[in-house]
This record gives C-alpha cells, structure tokens and sequence, in this order.
C-alpha cells in the first residue's frame, strides 16, 4: 500500500501567526481550535468565528476539521457552519497506535 501524505494547520486561531502561517504554508486542512469549536453551539461570537475561519479557509480551497466535538449540538452547530471534518471524544476516544492495525487501513 502507498502512504501518502497531507498536513493540516493545527490549532487555527490561536494567535495572529496562524494567518501568516495560512498564507505561506501549504497545507491541506486547516484545524480550528477547540476552544471556539466547542463553545460555538450555546455563544454566537464563537459560531460567527468558526463559520468565518469556514469561509476564508474554503476561499483558498482547504479542508476544515473542527476539534472538540463532544456533543450532538456542537456536531450540529460544526456541520451547519460549512466545515468538512469532526474530531471528539463524541466521535470516539482517542487510541494508542501500539493498538490500531495499519494493515487494515
């Protein structure tokens, strides 16, 4: 099997570097911090955030994953901001990769 590779731009948000780093890295996804992420379904500044980090990341042809998913609501709220990826422990659990087999996948 052939491996390839894609990377992400972990923790978007985070500081006014993750701009600088958007325009002159190339990545493939950009991940939102979980901060927002996760409080986004009950606060609308963090669901305004969100949907415009959507936005501008799908304005420059990129992936979005959305970190801290660990309710339906915030899955909703995820979805309906336009964003392609979910990550939580609602989706499942974090696993050591001692347990996971790579032949399978």
């Amino acid at each position: 099997m052939a491996w390839g590779c894609r990377f992400a731009l972990d923790d978007f948000g985070t500081g006014f570097s993750s701009f600088t780093h958007l325009r002159h890295l190339p990545v493939d996804f950009v991940k939102i911090e979980g901060s927002f992420v996760e409080g986004m379904a009950d606060n609308d500044l963090d669901h305004t955030m969100v949907a415009s980090i959507v936005n501008l990341a799908k304005s420059m042809k990129l992936a979005v994953i959305g970190e801290h998913v660990d309710s339906e609501a915030t899955l909703a709220s995820l979805r309906a901001s336009g964003a392609e990826f979910a990550q939580g422990h609602l989706l499942g659990a974090p696993r050591k990769l001692l347990d996971l087999d790579f032949n399978a996948l």
